[in-house]
């Protein structure tokens, strides 16, 4: 896929587009961020923004898709038009969750929204080396071990998030869970929960963490 091209790669249940924009270096290592997934935790759409602007990075090929949930995004909601938590609904560990209106309704089945089953493809196309994920607002980022953990500690450094454990779900289905079997040998995904707001120079921060923990420790 060409680079600095929006590329429409799916839509919502409502119409809207999925999109992805590539930039960077094509022979770099790969970068999948994920600006929003409940739509009403958007402040990831600002990062993914500055990564847009931003001077194209070496070494590193980004892939940059500012929402999987347009639908909740433009309502300002959680779940999609369906009523269901995207985040609930990747086809691995899925398993059936709540009901229609619980704030963790998986769905009626593994990826049964179109926005999954798109945001599922691109994965596989792509197959990155690092999937990032933009939640609110628990202000923290999950510890891990290996060159996972090392990335995480590295970005929490960067951006002053604390590393702490995510709790308080039920976590079947979860799009980081799946993101890591679509990546590259050795890859991983992880979920970057940001605080109940974020200003230009905190997403700008965060832009830049990402290039740099895939240039510092994923490139080479």
């Amino acid at each position: 896929m060409p680079t600095d091209l929006e590329v429409v790669f799916g839509s919502s249940v409502e119409g809207r587009s999925l999109t992805v924009t590539r930039r960077g270096d094509v022979d770099g290592v790969r970068v999948l961020v994920i600006g929003c997934i409940h739509g009403n935790e958007a402040d990831g759409i600002a990062i993914v923004e500055h990564l847009m602007r931003m001077d194209s990075p070496d070494g590193v090929d980004l892939w940059l898709v500012p929402t999987i949930n347009p639908d909740g995004t433009a309502a300002d909601i959680r779940h999609n038009a369906s009523g269901v938590d995207l985040n609930r609904n990747f086809p691995v560990n899925w398993a059936p969750l709540a009901e229609p209106g619980d704030w963790q309704y998986g769905g009626p089945a593994a990826a049964s929204e179109p926005e999954t089953a798109a945001t599922v493809a691109l994965g596989e196309l792509v197959e990155p080396s690092l999937v990032l994920w933009y939640h609110q607002d628990l202000f923290r980022i999950s510890p891990s071990r290996g060159l996972s953990g090392e990335v995480r500690a590295r970005y929490a450094e960067l951006t002053g998030l604390p590393l702490i454990e995510v709790t308080g779900g039920t976590y079947t289905g979860t799009a980081s869970q799946w993101s890591r079997t679509v990546t590259a040998d050795g890859g991983f995904g992880f979920t970057v929960e940001l605080g109940p707001s974020l200003t230009d120079a905190e997403a700008e921060r965060h832009a830049e963490a990402v290039v740099t923990v895939a240039a510092e420790l994923l490139s080479g």
